[in-house]
């Protein structure tokens, strides 16, 4: 079972990654706080302070088109934040 699916890019996460030293990671729906920690220190090398995780909820959309009524919905994932210890980072770029 891999834990992290995908790291997070967005001008909130990469602002908060400046600031406070916190990362964001899409990460697998039953992963726990502990497998996140571990996942993360053993995929960057990093020490882990803290997780917080999200549950993120389908978006349900409708659209009005010519062939009538389409409703439609976007996936759900969970969501972690990850802050590491501080004088560490994690260099997205290199390991993708």
């Amino acid at each position: 079972m891999s834990i992290i699916i995908k790291p997070i890019v967005t001008e909130k996460v990469t602002k908060e990654s400046e600031v406070l030293n916190r990362f964001g990671f899409v990460v697998n729906k039953k992963a726990n706080k502990v497998e996140i920690k571990k996942a993360v220190e053993a995929a960057y090398g990093v020490t882990v302070l803290s997780v917080n995780t999200i549950n993120v909820r389908p978006d349900r959309t409708t659209k009005y088109t010519k062939s009538g009524l389409i409703s439609g919905k976007t996936n759900a994932y969970k969501k972690a934040i990850v802050q590491v210890q501080e004088g560490e980072t994690i260099d997205f770029y290199n390991n993708i």
